[in-house]
């Protein structure tokens, strides 16, 4: 398969507009169709997996189960389809940000918004686990959040391949950095394996990091396998406990010591958000958190919930024994007089950091240094984290006293990537990516930033990207039923160019609109090209016209939608006088309604008889002159004729006509 330019049309029905992007398993572009008249994504699987008999039946066999995943949090799927010697699936567009696009440019993320964002992904695994289809692959890039903060994730059901890895013994792994420790090893995946992975995107939506990384996947993944999770309060203090005993459940390396399914999941985080609000919440008091749990496929009744709710299991017990043996060992550990380990506080700000060494019993001297990094966050730090220290050291913060400045980089008529890529090379942040309509600029293609290319700002400094959705779009006016002038002015006046083609049909009224694309009240760029099919009727035979009166013959023609045009044509048979000698075209043949068929009628001319006289006489000429010779011809009306003469002597060299008929036409 080779590269997909715009304009190309996919399968005869999807016309690319764009590029969205590309993974490990497909490339993904945005492209109309054409027969719908509706944006939508498409999904293009990579030639090397079209070629693997085994893994297309599973594409196929999946997406027509993720296909029937009608759900608000849950990207549709439209169609699925085989093109130039691959596969591919088109599902619903969505304009807006995906989820590790929102860590990136807004992270830390608020808990509440956090935990709103992680309910709505749970309710769309909760949907498809319902169904049978574990997502095998939830991580923030397969989610996509819209602005207003409503999610849907994406690729229920296919992620099977793609930036995963093998196992020795070919099991396909997820992505690492949100594998749960059974894909790690090569087992069979569950509910619980996604539940793990909506942990992990709920550690890094709290803290802007993910709770395992390494240089490679595979070493990835062998910490999810073995090694505890961090708690999120390592990386930032702010992180409600409520929640990091949430996170932590979800991140157990045995399945059946994570919630049961979605709904307790779920039912933990609303629970969390009631008291984070409380607290929040001035005059309210703080109480005790204990997530609950919904048994597996079950809807309880409301008052068996409640119960469950007041009655927590026996895990949560053992959790909070757990809790409090930690405070017992932290305190006793706090205790000890001689030697403490130093806290990492590299990547935090500077007073939060300053806190965090005091609470340890060090102290901390600062030391400003030039660096890319936001100002007053700690770069780096001296004993490093985690050695063990007598208490009292002090512990010196390398503190970043600014980036410096930089002219900002002209990305004006860049692609989006090419243009994100080169702000953040130069050490600035991407923020918002502002989409408006331009009639100049290309969709996609980045129209301006702000600050404008070649203002002099900090590093770090947030630039906003606004790109181009292409030209305007408006509401196509529906004319099918229209006649074709009518249609023409309708789509002119609405700032569209109109193309015309034809087709042939016995049920619409010839020169009235049989259908247009794109359709009626869908939407299209303004100034592009609505295209309408206008009716026509059928070729008609032309009858046999020869031997009949011209009346008849003009009757017929009539009859039959045809416009007879009229020539005379000189007989010397009198009995073709207003006749039918001819034809064109001719009989049997077909021409198009309306047309014109010439008729030959017959004009009867009477033949010519010559006059004369015979020398030396008197005769009488026949045709009006008389003939050559000694006396006198007398013509007989309407004819030239031959005179008789007699005698001799010098006549008339011709006779003159008394009278002529002559053609009409002439």
């Amino acid at each position: 398969m080779t590269e997909i330019a715009p304009d190309t049309v996919i399968d005869e029905r999807y016309k690319v507009l764009s590029r969205i992007g590309a993974g490990g398993m497909a490339e993904v572009f945005c492209v109309q169709d054409q027969s719908l008249g509706r944006k939508v994504a498409l999904k293009l699987l990579h030639a090397r997996f079209a070629s693997d008999a085994e893994f297309v039946e599973r594409f196929r066999r999946e997406a027509s189960s993720a296909a029937s995943l009608q759900h608000p949090n849950v990207v549709g799927i439209y169609d699925r389809g085989r093109w130039d010697g691959t596969y591919y699936i088109a599902m619903e567009y969505l304009p807006g940000r995906t989820l590790k696009e929102v860590i990136q440019q807004d992270s830390p993320i608020d808990p509440v918004r956090a935990t709103d964002l992680t309910v709505q992904i749970l309710k769309a695994a909760r949907f498809a686990h319902r169904r049978g289809i574990v997502h095998r692959d939830l991580k923030p890039h397969n989610v996509i959040v819209d602005d207003e903060d409503r999610a849907k994730v994406t690729d229920f059901g296919i992620a099977r391949a793609g930036a995963s890895d093998m196992t020795e013994t070919g099991s396909i792994l997820g992505t690492a950095q949100y594998l749960s420790p059974e894909q790690a090893q090569g087992m069979a995946v569950s509910p619980q394996s996604d539940l793990y992975s909506v942990g992990v995107i709920l550690f890094e939506l709290l803290t802007g990091h993910v709770p395992f990384e390494a240089e490679s996947a595979v070493t990835i993944a062998l910490k999810h396998v073995s090694e505890p999770p961090p708690a999120p309060s390592a990386f930032d203090p702010s992180v409600p406990p409520e929640l990091e005993t949430i996170v932590l459940w979800a991140l157990e390396k045995d399945p059946a010591h994570r919630p049961q399914d979605a709904d307790a999941f779920i039912h933990a985080l609303e629970e969390a958000r009631e008291l984070i609000l409380a607290r929040e919440a001035p005059g309210q008091r703080t109480a005790t958190f204990v997530p609950g749990a919904v048994p597996l496929g079950e809807e309880p009744a409301p008052e068996e919930e409640r119960a469950a709710r007041r009655r927590p299991p026996w895990w949560a017990w053992l959790a909070a024994m757990l809790a409090v043996a930690g405070v017992v060992a932290a305190i006793v550990l706090l205790t000890q007089p001689s030697e403490v380990r130093v806290p990492g506080v590299v990547g935090l700000e500077m007073q939060v950091a300053q806190r965090r060494i005091e609470a340890a019993g060090l102290d901390w001297r600062i030391e400003r240094v030039r660096s890319t990094e936001p100002l007053d966050e700690v770069v780096r730090q001296s004993p490093r984290a985690r050695r063990t220290v007598e208490k009292g050291t002090t512990v010196v913060l390398s503190v970043s006293g600014g980036p410096g400045t930089i002219d900002v980089p002209a990305v004006d008529g860049d692609p989006l990537d090419k243009a994100r890529a080169a702000l953040q090379n130069a050490g600035l942040v991407v923020g918002d990516v502002i989409r408006q309509a331009s009639d100049s600029v290309a969709e996609g293609i980045v129209i301006q930033t702000s600050p404008r290319a070649g203002a002099n700002v900090e590093r770090g400094s947030t630039v906003k990207v606004y790109v181009s959705t292409g030209p305007e779009q408006v509401t196509v006016p529906d004319v099918v039923g229209f006649s074709q002038a009518d249609a023409d002015a309708t789509l002119r006046n609405a700032g569209f160019n109109v193309s015309v083609t034809e087709e042939e049909s016995t049920d619409v009224e010839a020169g009235d609109v049989i259908s247009q694309s794109p359709a009626g009240d869908a939407a299209a760029d303004l100034g592009s090209t609505v295209t309408i099919v206008v009716a026509t009727a059928p070729p008609v035979e032309v009858p046999v016209l020869t031997g009949l009166s011209q009346p008849d013959a003009e009757a017929a023609l009539s009859a039959r939608g045809l416009v007879p045009r009229i020539s005379g044509r000189d007989v010397s048979d009198q009995a073709q006088d207003g006749i039918v000698v001819d034809q064109r075209p001719a009989a049997g043949t077909t021409t198009r309604a309306g047309g014109p068929v010439r008729i030959f009628v017959g004009r009867y001319v009477a033949p010519v008889d010559p006059g004369g006289g015979d020398p030396g006489g008197d005769g009488d000429g026949d045709g009006g002159a008389p003939g050559p010779g000694s006396g006198n011809g007398n013509g007989n009306s309407g004819n030239n004729g031959n005179g008789n003469g007699n005698g001799s002597g010098n006549g008339p060299a011709e006779g003159t006509p008394n009278g002529r008929w002559f053609d009409r036409d002439d």
